[in-house]
Parts: C-alpha cells; sequence; structure tokens
C-alpha cells in the first residue's frame, strides 16, 4: 500500500530571481516543517508526488514562508510550482498531544448521541475561527448536522472503534427546535 501524504503548505509563487518560493503554510508546525534541512515533497493537487527537496532557508514574511531549496537556484527552476503542494508522508507527521487529532483522523468517524442514536458519519471539519465544527451526515438525509467541536459538545473520540460520543446542545437538532411544525 502506498504511503499517504499531508500537505503542510502551498506554493503561492516564486520569490526573487534565485528560485525562492512564497508559500501559504498549512501546518501547525510551520517552524519544524520548514526548518533549514526540512525533507519535502512537491505536488499538483490530487496527484501524486513529483520532486523532493530540501529546505535551505525559510523566513517569515506576513501570514506566508519565503522558503528556498537545496537544489534550486533560480526563478525558471520554480516558475511552474504555482499553485502546488508541499508535502509530506503520513510516516513525518508531528505526533499530537493526547485528546488532539489530525483532521484526517476524524473524518469518516460514525457519530453517535450520548444517548445512544447514530446520528450519522462525520464528513467533514470546518475552521471557521474560534472552534472546529464537525459536518455529520446520515447516508439517506440531505440536511448535515452541525456540531461544535467543543468540550461540552464532544465527549468522546475513539479512533480504534472509528466512534465519536457528543452532547447535542439544545436547538442542534431541527426536530427539536419546532422548524417546521405548524401552529
Amino acid at each position: 500500500m502506498r504511503e499517504k501524504f499531508f500537505t503542510v503548505g502551498v506554493i503561492v509563487s516564486p520569490h526573487a530571481l534565485r528560485g525562492a518560493v512564497k508559500v501559504y503554510p498549512r501546518t501547525d508546525f510551520p517552524e519544524v516543517r520548514f526548518s533549514k534541512g526540512s525533507q519535502l515533497w512537491i505536488r499538483r493537487p490530487n496527484q501524486d508526488p513529483f520532486q523532493e527537496v530540501f529546505v535551505e532557508s525559510a523566513k517569515k514574511h506576513q501570514k506566508f514562508w519565503i522558503l528556498t531549496f537545496e537544489q534550486i537556484q533560480s526563478i525558471s527552476q520554480v516558475e511552474d510550482w504555482r499553485k502546488t503542494e508541499l508535502c509530506i508522508p503520513e510516516s513525518m507527521l508531528e505526533p499530537l498531544p493526547e485528546g488532539t487529532y489530525y483532521i484526517h483522523q476524524l473524518i469518516g468517524l460514525q457519530v453517535y448521541r450520548d444517548s445512544g442514536e447514530y446520528l450519522g458519519e462525520l464528513m467533514e471539519v470546518l475552521q471557521p475561527g474560534a472552534n472546529d465544527v464537525y459536518v455529520v451526515k446520515k447516508s439517506n438525509q440531505t440536511r448535515e448536522l452541525l456540531i461544535p467541536a467543543i468540550p461540552s459538545c464532544v465527549l468522546n473520540i475513539s479512533l480504534d472503534e472509528k466512534r465519536m460520543t457528543v452532547h447535542l446542545l439544545p436547538g442542534l437538532l431541527e426536530e427539536e427546535t419546532g422548524e417546521g411544525q405548524n401552529a
């Protein structure tokens, strides 16, 4: 089985003439991922990596990082890398503290209410700001259930059992709000 790769940054554009690139980080660990000597792979979205690179230098610039790579000496070598991804194999993911998870670990979990009721499968994790929001959907329904990823709602996550147990706050389920009922 081929190892999965995960995006840690997106190359926005070349930067200057010596082959540096401007990168939008997509990692919680940019200082680790973009440190001198770090090994990264370049790929086009939804494709396999096509080139391995090693970071020569990195500096933060506003919300971006400016990176140079050991093998790259000129802008012509990086010109067609716009919108490509910098990625790492799953084996190089940073270990997380207990009780925290990578998004890819959560997608596909079966979500149950604390009463035992099956709510659906976790399909997506939204990141609007203050806290993540889990998008849960049953296969036979068109509406999605949005669950805030906060301790008072998310009671338990078991990756081994592929299961999440949640407590729904009042108003999260449509039938509990009285929507759609005639007065």
